[in-house]
């Protein structure tokens, strides 16, 4: 619900889709940036515990951005600072989930755990877009910020009764050495490097969209009902995405990731122009929805080829850098959106078409597997 609801609430607030763009921006790139640190610390304490503390910090400062707003104090400057300190442990959590998995099923089958994992997280992306536009409709945008931040402590109270899995990482290696280690590890690897690349240019398609789309949905529908419409668009777009993940997980991407991710990004970039561009209201739910399905065997065999090339006691490093990295192109793209949709609607649909299109070039780059074990690492 967040990014969705915090782009809603910005509207009602403030009426200025570029603030709603930076304020995404501010919710993600701390996270970018202190993601080697929060890598190292998932590798010593475990998954169990990194997600645990992501969920505890995101409730306080999500229930202080609604409790800001119903007090009349959300200024800009305040609401940086909160979704800023928000970001902050979102590595933890991302990348602890990630994380888990290898350690619980065995490594023929993840890309099916991987695709199972996406396909409920895709659950997700049905409820929580449904709930964010109807409560933000009902009841206000203070009210569902409320209901996020519910949701988070709950999530950190379930936590609480799941078994402690320990970190792998030595304690005995000095912090900023493996800090360090981390960042080379990202860097040097053509797999995680080229991944990298190439899903941060993805993820800048999905950034313009969720600016671009509720100010489209705004254009056409009354102030009362766009952020009804706008949730039920966004839901549409998870079940489709979750429709794609169980697929992919059928088919089996282990050892065609590349060619799965190439295809599906320049079936995205159709998806963005000029199908939802170009054909009005019904042309931008086909194409979220196509987008919404090119989405589930994109991030599996992205999940799927980055564990199964990374060595275990490093895995939370590699997922905390990679995860960051990779999800770097939406704050980017929601800032760029944020200026464009000003401007003209259809040249920000235009830009989300062709950055899955360079996205793709990126990902057919990648070198090919010469084998299934982990590659070596260049340090």
């Amino acid at each position: 619900m967040f990014v969705l609801t915090l782009v809603l609430f910005v509207l009602a607030q403030f009426s200025s889709p570029a603030l709603a763009g930076w304020l995404t921006f501010a919710a993600i790139v701390p996270g970018l940036v202190v993601s080697p640190v929060a890598g190292v610390l998932l590798d010593r304490v475990g998954p169990t515990i990194a997600v645990r503390i992501d969920m505890i910090a995101s409730a306080v400062f999500i229930a202080a951005i609604s409790f800001a707003g119903w007090e009349g104090w959300s200024s800009p400057p305040i609401l940086f600072i909160l979704v800023m300190l928000f970001s902050l442990s979102g590595p933890l959590g991302a990348a602890g989930t990630r994380t888990l998995l290898p350690r619980l099923v065995p490594p023929n089958t993840l890309d099916q755990a991987n695709a199972l994992d996406i396909a409920i997280y895709a659950i997700v992306d049905v409820v929580g877009p449904a709930m964010a536009g109807v409560v933000v409709t009902w009841l206000g945008p203070e009210a569902a910020m409320a209901m996020i931040a519910a949701g988070y402590a709950g999530a950190a109270i379930c936590l609480s009764r799941v078994q402690r899995l320990p970190g792998l990482a030595s304690t005995q290696t000095s912090f900023l050495r493996q800090t360090m280690e981390g960042i080379q590890l990202v860097s040097r690897q053509p797999t995680l490097r080229g991944l990298a690349v190439s899903y941060s240019l993805y993820t800048v398609t999905w950034g313009v969209f969720y600016v671009a789309v509720p100010v489209f949905v705004a254009n056409h529908y009354a102030t009362a009902t766009d952020s009804l419409v706008t949730g039920i668009l966004w839901a549409a777009t998870g079940v489709a995405g979750g429709v794609g993940a169980l697929f992919a997980g059928h088919v089996r991407t282990t050892g065609r990731e590349r060619r799965v991710m190439a295809a599906g990004m320049l079936i995205t970039a159709f998806a963005a122009w000029p199908l939802a561009a170009e054909f009005g209201f019904c042309g931008l739910a086909i194409g979220l929805m196509l987008a919404g399905v090119m989405s589930g065997p994109i991030t599996v065999s992205l999940l799927t080829l980055r564990q199964r090339r990374t060595d275990p006691q490093q895995l939370g490093r590699v997922m905390s850098i990679s995860i960051s990295l990779n999800i770097a192109g939406f704050p980017l793209g929601s800032a760029i959106a944020g200026t464009a949709v000003t401007q003209s609607l259809l040249a920000t649909f235009v830009l989300a078409g062709s950055a899955s299109v360079v996205a793709a070039i990126a990902t057919a780059s990648i070198p090919p597997d010469t084998d299934r074990r982990p590659e070596v690492p260049l340090l």
